[in-house]
Protein backbone atom coordinates (compact mmCIF):
# COMPACT_ATOMS: atom_id res chain seq x y z
CA UNK A 1 0.00 0.00 0.00
CA UNK A 2 1.41 3.67 -1.00
CA UNK A 3 2.44 5.22 2.35
CA UNK A 4 1.43 8.40 1.19
CA UNK A 5 -2.51 7.66 0.97
CA UNK A 6 -2.49 7.35 4.78
CA UNK A 7 0.01 9.80 5.89
CA UNK A 8 -0.11 13.17 6.68
CA UNK A 9 2.21 15.49 4.84
CA UNK A 10 1.72 17.95 7.69
CA UNK A 11 3.55 15.81 10.25
CA UNK A 12 6.90 14.34 10.89
CA UNK A 13 6.86 11.00 11.62
CA UNK A 14 9.70 8.76 13.63
CA UNK A 15 11.22 5.72 11.84
CA UNK A 16 8.96 3.46 14.19
CA UNK A 17 6.15 5.14 13.48
CA UNK A 18 6.77 4.77 9.57
CA UNK A 19 7.66 1.46 10.24
CA UNK A 20 4.63 0.21 12.46
CA UNK A 21 2.16 1.92 10.02
CA UNK A 22 4.11 -0.14 7.23
CA UNK A 23 3.43 -3.27 9.06
CA UNK A 24 0.04 -2.41 9.80
CA UNK A 25 -0.89 -1.97 6.51
CA UNK A 26 1.17 -5.15 5.00
CA UNK A 27 2.80 -8.02 7.02
CA UNK A 28 1.23 -7.64 10.38
CA UNK A 29 -2.51 -7.32 8.36
CA UNK A 30 -3.81 -5.03 11.00
CA UNK A 31 -2.76 -6.98 13.64
CA UNK A 32 -1.00 -4.43 16.45
CA UNK A 33 1.03 -6.75 18.34
CA UNK A 34 2.42 -8.25 15.62
CA UNK A 35 3.29 -4.36 13.89
CA UNK A 36 4.67 -3.64 16.99
CA UNK A 37 7.41 -6.42 17.23
CA UNK A 38 7.94 -5.84 13.18
CA UNK A 39 8.59 -2.18 13.88
CA UNK A 40 11.18 -3.09 16.71
CA UNK A 41 8.93 -0.91 18.96
CA UNK A 42 10.01 -3.76 21.88
CA UNK A 43 7.87 -4.11 24.98
CA UNK A 44 6.08 -0.93 24.15
CA UNK A 45 2.44 -1.09 24.94
CA UNK A 46 -0.27 -0.91 21.98
CA UNK A 47 -2.05 2.70 24.23
CA UNK A 48 1.39 4.03 24.17
CA UNK A 49 1.76 4.27 19.94
CA UNK A 50 -1.85 3.70 18.70
CA UNK A 51 -3.34 7.22 20.22
CA UNK A 52 -0.90 8.64 18.55
CA UNK A 53 -1.37 7.44 14.93
CA UNK A 54 -5.71 6.98 15.21
CA UNK A 55 -5.71 9.01 12.19
CA UNK A 56 -3.15 6.63 10.01
CA UNK A 57 -4.59 3.88 11.46
CA UNK A 58 -8.40 4.64 9.89
CA UNK A 59 -7.00 6.02 6.75
CA UNK A 60 -5.28 2.62 5.86
CA UNK A 61 -8.89 0.60 6.95
CA UNK A 62 -10.89 2.93 5.35
CA UNK A 63 -8.17 1.81 1.94
CA UNK A 64 -8.42 -1.77 2.56
CA UNK A 65 -12.15 -1.88 2.85
CA UNK A 66 -11.63 0.56 -0.75
CA UNK A 67 -9.01 -2.16 -2.37
CA UNK A 68 -11.39 -4.57 -1.46
CA UNK A 69 -14.39 -3.63 -2.55
CA UNK A 70 -14.63 -4.81 -5.98
CA UNK A 71 -13.70 -8.36 -5.00
CA UNK A 72 -16.75 -7.80 -2.12
CA UNK A 73 -19.02 -7.21 -5.66
CA UNK A 74 -17.98 -9.80 -7.44
CA UNK A 75 -18.50 -12.42 -4.37
CA UNK A 76 -21.99 -10.94 -3.78
CA UNK A 77 -22.33 -11.34 -8.03
CA UNK A 78 -21.33 -15.01 -7.86
CA UNK A 79 -23.52 -15.88 -5.56
CA UNK A 80 -26.26 -15.26 -8.05
CA UNK A 81 -24.50 -18.36 -10.15
CA UNK A 82 -24.49 -20.45 -8.11
CA UNK A 83 -26.60 -19.43 -4.81
CA UNK A 84 -26.24 -22.74 -3.34
CA UNK A 85 -22.64 -22.68 -2.86
CA UNK A 86 -21.26 -23.35 0.51
CA UNK A 87 -21.22 -20.61 2.56
CA UNK A 88 -23.02 -18.33 -0.28
CA UNK A 89 -25.38 -16.65 3.03
CA UNK A 90 -22.00 -15.76 4.93
CA UNK A 91 -20.39 -14.08 1.61
CA UNK A 92 -23.24 -12.03 0.35
CA UNK A 93 -23.23 -10.63 4.30
CA UNK A 94 -19.89 -9.77 4.61
CA UNK A 95 -19.35 -8.49 0.42
CA UNK A 96 -22.69 -6.07 2.34
CA UNK A 97 -20.87 -4.50 5.03
CA UNK A 98 -17.58 -3.86 2.58
CA UNK A 99 -19.92 -2.14 0.39
CA UNK A 100 -21.95 -0.21 2.59
CA UNK A 101 -18.47 0.93 4.21
CA UNK A 102 -17.37 1.81 0.91
CA UNK A 103 -20.58 3.90 0.24
CA UNK A 104 -21.72 1.80 -2.56
CA UNK A 105 -25.52 1.41 -0.75
CA UNK A 106 -28.58 -0.31 -2.07
CA UNK A 107 -31.02 2.52 -3.60
CA UNK A 108 -34.33 2.71 -3.00
CA UNK A 109 -37.24 3.88 -5.00
CA UNK A 110 -40.54 5.23 -3.45
CA UNK A 111 -43.81 4.37 -5.57
CA UNK A 112 -47.08 5.85 -5.03
CA UNK A 113 -50.14 4.89 -6.76
CA UNK A 114 -53.82 5.76 -5.56
CA UNK A 115 -56.66 3.15 -6.59
CA UNK A 116 -59.12 5.66 -8.09
CA UNK A 117 -56.61 6.72 -10.71
CA UNK A 118 -56.68 10.09 -9.71
CA UNK A 119 -53.18 12.06 -9.99
CA UNK A 120 -51.30 12.66 -6.64
CA UNK A 121 -48.85 15.84 -6.19
CA UNK A 122 -46.57 16.20 -3.85
CA UNK A 123 -45.61 20.25 -3.38
CA UNK A 124 -42.68 21.47 -1.91
CA UNK A 125 -42.91 22.92 1.86
CA UNK A 126 -44.31 26.67 1.83
CA UNK A 127 -42.00 29.70 2.40
CA UNK A 128 -42.83 31.24 5.40
CA UNK A 129 -43.10 34.73 5.51
CA UNK A 130 -39.47 37.02 7.23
Amino acid sequence: MDKAKYLNPERTYSEKQLSFLEAMAGEAQGNINKALKLSEYGNVSARDVVPYLQDELIAIAEHILAYNAPKAAFGMVGVLDDPTALGAKNSVAAAKEVLDRVGIVKKEKLEVSSEDGSGLFILPAKKEDE
